[in-house]
Protein backbone atom coordinates (compact mmCIF):
# COMPACT_ATOMS: atom_id res chain seq x y z
CA UNK A 1 0.00 0.00 0.00
CA UNK A 2 1.37 3.43 -0.96
CA UNK A 3 1.75 6.17 1.61
CA UNK A 4 1.89 9.90 0.92
CA UNK A 5 5.69 9.66 1.30
CA UNK A 6 5.84 7.24 -1.65
CA UNK A 7 4.45 9.56 -4.32
CA UNK A 8 4.09 13.11 -5.54
CA UNK A 9 1.13 14.27 -7.60
CA UNK A 10 0.56 17.72 -9.03
CA UNK A 11 -1.14 19.61 -11.82
CA UNK A 12 1.49 20.51 -14.43
CA UNK A 13 0.14 24.05 -14.78
CA UNK A 14 0.70 24.60 -11.02
CA UNK A 15 4.47 23.97 -11.35
CA UNK A 16 6.67 27.11 -11.46
CA UNK A 17 7.42 28.37 -14.97
CA UNK A 18 11.00 29.06 -16.07
CA UNK A 19 11.36 31.41 -19.05
CA UNK A 20 13.93 29.84 -21.38
CA UNK A 21 13.65 32.15 -24.37
CA UNK A 22 11.17 34.00 -26.56
CA UNK A 23 7.98 31.90 -26.47
CA UNK A 24 9.72 28.98 -24.70
CA UNK A 25 9.09 27.93 -21.11
CA UNK A 26 10.06 24.94 -18.98
CA UNK A 27 8.58 23.43 -15.82
CA UNK A 28 10.92 21.14 -13.88
CA UNK A 29 9.16 18.15 -12.36
CA UNK A 30 10.24 16.10 -9.35
CA UNK A 31 11.80 12.77 -10.23
CA UNK A 32 14.00 10.00 -8.94
CA UNK A 33 17.76 10.52 -8.44
CA UNK A 34 19.69 10.59 -11.70
CA UNK A 35 16.65 11.37 -13.88
CA UNK A 36 15.66 14.86 -14.99
CA UNK A 37 12.04 15.41 -16.13
CA UNK A 38 10.46 18.60 -17.43
CA UNK A 39 7.56 20.00 -19.46
CA UNK A 40 8.29 22.45 -22.27
CA UNK A 41 5.74 24.78 -23.80
CA UNK A 42 6.57 26.62 -27.00
CA UNK A 43 4.28 29.30 -28.45
CA UNK A 44 3.31 29.22 -32.13
CA UNK A 45 6.29 30.28 -34.24
CA UNK A 46 8.83 29.80 -31.42
CA UNK A 47 12.27 28.24 -31.72
CA UNK A 48 14.43 26.96 -28.87
CA UNK A 49 16.92 29.78 -28.19
CA UNK A 50 20.07 27.70 -28.78
CA UNK A 51 21.27 24.34 -30.09
CA UNK A 52 20.59 21.79 -27.35
CA UNK A 53 23.31 19.22 -26.66
CA UNK A 54 22.89 16.35 -24.22
CA UNK A 55 25.81 14.05 -23.58
CA UNK A 56 23.58 11.26 -22.25
CA UNK A 57 20.85 11.68 -24.84
CA UNK A 58 17.38 13.09 -24.42
CA UNK A 59 13.85 11.88 -24.98
CA UNK A 60 10.52 13.63 -25.18
CA UNK A 61 6.87 12.83 -25.73
CA UNK A 62 4.68 15.34 -27.58
CA UNK A 63 1.56 15.98 -25.51
CA UNK A 64 -0.12 18.50 -27.82
CA UNK A 65 0.70 20.51 -30.92
CA UNK A 66 3.65 19.78 -33.18
CA UNK A 67 7.42 20.12 -32.78
CA UNK A 68 9.80 20.37 -35.73
CA UNK A 69 13.30 18.89 -35.52
CA UNK A 70 15.30 19.68 -38.65
CA UNK A 71 12.87 18.86 -41.46
CA UNK A 72 10.87 16.27 -39.47
CA UNK A 73 7.56 17.07 -37.79
CA UNK A 74 6.29 15.26 -34.71
CA UNK A 75 2.69 15.64 -33.56
CA UNK A 76 0.82 14.77 -30.39
CA UNK A 77 1.36 11.17 -29.34
CA UNK A 78 4.89 10.94 -30.78
CA UNK A 79 7.87 9.81 -28.69
CA UNK A 80 11.29 11.08 -29.88
CA UNK A 81 14.64 9.79 -28.55
CA UNK A 82 18.02 11.38 -29.28
CA UNK A 83 21.25 9.38 -29.04
CA UNK A 84 23.98 10.32 -26.57
CA UNK A 85 26.09 13.28 -27.73
CA UNK A 86 23.45 14.44 -30.24
CA UNK A 87 22.33 18.01 -30.86
CA UNK A 88 19.03 19.53 -31.84
CA UNK A 89 17.16 22.84 -31.95
CA UNK A 90 13.41 22.37 -31.87
CA UNK A 91 10.90 24.80 -33.28
CA UNK A 92 7.17 24.89 -33.83
CA UNK A 93 4.71 26.59 -36.13
CA UNK A 94 1.54 25.58 -34.25
CA UNK A 95 2.80 25.63 -30.66
CA UNK A 96 3.71 22.53 -28.68
CA UNK A 97 3.69 21.02 -25.19
CA UNK A 98 6.04 18.13 -24.55
CA UNK A 99 7.41 16.21 -21.61
CA UNK A 100 11.11 15.42 -21.70
CA UNK A 101 13.66 13.46 -19.76
CA UNK A 102 17.31 12.65 -19.61
CA UNK A 103 19.61 10.94 -17.17
CA UNK A 104 22.59 12.30 -15.28
CA UNK A 105 26.09 11.31 -16.31
CA UNK A 106 26.37 9.08 -13.24
CA UNK A 107 23.15 7.20 -14.06
CA UNK A 108 24.17 6.98 -17.72
CA UNK A 109 27.52 5.39 -16.87
CA UNK A 110 25.93 3.03 -14.33
CA UNK A 111 23.63 1.78 -17.09
CA UNK A 112 26.60 1.02 -19.35
CA UNK A 113 26.77 4.28 -21.32
CA UNK A 114 29.98 5.24 -23.13
CA UNK A 115 32.10 7.57 -20.94
CA UNK A 116 33.64 9.12 -24.09
CA UNK A 117 30.29 10.73 -24.97
CA UNK A 118 30.10 12.73 -21.72
CA UNK A 119 31.27 16.18 -22.75
CA UNK A 120 28.20 18.35 -22.19
CA UNK A 121 27.65 21.02 -19.61
CA UNK A 122 24.05 22.20 -19.26
CA UNK A 123 23.26 25.59 -20.70
CA UNK A 124 22.39 27.98 -17.81
CA UNK A 125 18.69 27.98 -18.79
CA UNK A 126 18.52 24.20 -18.39
CA UNK A 127 19.08 24.26 -14.64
Amino acid sequence: MLSNDDLQAMQIDDVAVIEVGDGCTRRDLPSNPGVRVWVVDMAPGAQWPYVDHHDTGESFYVISGEVIEGESRYGAGTYVAFAPDSRHRPRTESGVRLIGLNVSSTAFLAAGGNPDSITHHFHPTQG
